[in-house]
């Protein structure tokens, strides 16, 4: 169990509704999904709670958004909104196919604010489209936020994001239509490493990563690594939980110090989505406060594959 100050705490939905029910990227084949529905589904609930279960076991708190029948991908919460110093940035969404869950993610954190667990919850301009902390991962080590554009996020959300939470936002195009969010391609670890696929980002975002991260805190995966979307993980202090990564990913962490909980996500992979995807930090601050904790214990886990 991680002891800090306060517990990190999480938004989570549980997957009663969850399923492959329409496709807006390349990984989500609804056709696939109705042949083996059933078991699917039971899979799915299965590696939710697991993940739910994990969390927990790491000393989180988590809070709960309810499912809504028709709307499948509402357990992504990361897509929610941008959440930092207490104040949530509610997302607009690309596709019709999600735009039904901006009203109950906006009443979820109505309720969080009426709670006292967010002071302020804002909306986007008309017209401006961004996807949440899936397009928009803070990097605490740099106090910015590194945000995806292209695909499901309007650059245009850059200066927006900058004004309200008063931190650098650095923008990269993504390339490849099977990262469609940031999220799904880097992941700003706690000791200051950029953990990503090159292959995600057009030119110009690899530059800007280059000139932005030392070569030594680059940690550069493999396409076998990015397409089991190790790089949307969650961070707890030296803890990393995720759905699955080589050998080689876990001993180039290991090496670094770093301790993996690995606790598998296949059913979500189906829709592009991992253990980032499934969950939204509610109580991260742009500045720590006093030193970091170490470890009660350390985690279990090994590589998968």
């Amino acid at each position: 169990m991680i002891k800090t100050q306060n517990k990190p705490r999480f938004l989570m939905c549980r997957p009663e509704h969850y399923g492959v029910h329409y496709a807006i990227n390349p990984w989500m084949d609804p056709h696939g999904w109705s042949r083996d529905d059933r078991s699917l589904m039971t899979a799915a609930h299965r590696e939710w709670s697991a993940l739910h279960r994990t969390l927990r076991q790491l000393g989180a708190a988590i809070e709960l958004v309810p499912p809504l029948d028709g709307q499948p991908d509402l357990v992504f919460t990361a897509n929610g909104a941008v959440v930092l110093d207490r104040t949530a940035l509610l997302a607009r969404f690309r596709h019709d196919e999600r735009r039904g869950e901006q009203a109950p993610f906006e009443a979820a954190f109505r309720l969080l604010q009426t709670r006292g667990l967010i002071d302020s919850v804002k909306t986007l301009p008309n017209g401006i489209v961004l996807e949440g902390a899936g397009d928009c991962v803070f990097d605490e080590a740099r106090r910015c936020f590194w945000l995806g554009h292209g695909p499901r996020s309007d650059i245009a959300a850059r200066g927006i994001v900058a004004e309200t939470f008063g931190v650098d936002v650095v923008a990269l195009e993504l390339a490849d239509p099977r990262f469609y969010h940031m999220d799904t391609a880097l992941c700003a670890l706690p000791r200051g490493e950029v953990m990503y696929f090159p292959g995600a980002f057009t030119a110009g975002g690899r530059a800007v990563i280059q000139d932005r991260v030392s070569p030594d805190q680059r940690i550069e995966i493999t396409e076998k690594d990015a397409c089991r979307l190790a790089a949307n993980a969650v961070c707890l202090d030296d803890i990393l939980v995720m759905g699955g990564c080589s050998a080689r990913l876990h001993d180039v962490l290991a090496e670094r110090g770093y301790r993996l909980a690995v606790t598998p996500l296949k059913a979500y992979l189906r829709s592009g989505g991992s253990a980032f995807c499934l969950t939204l930090r509610l109580d991260r601050r742009s500045r720590t406060v006093g030193a970091r904790s170490s470890m009660q214990s350390m985690a279990g886990g090994k590589a998968t594959g």
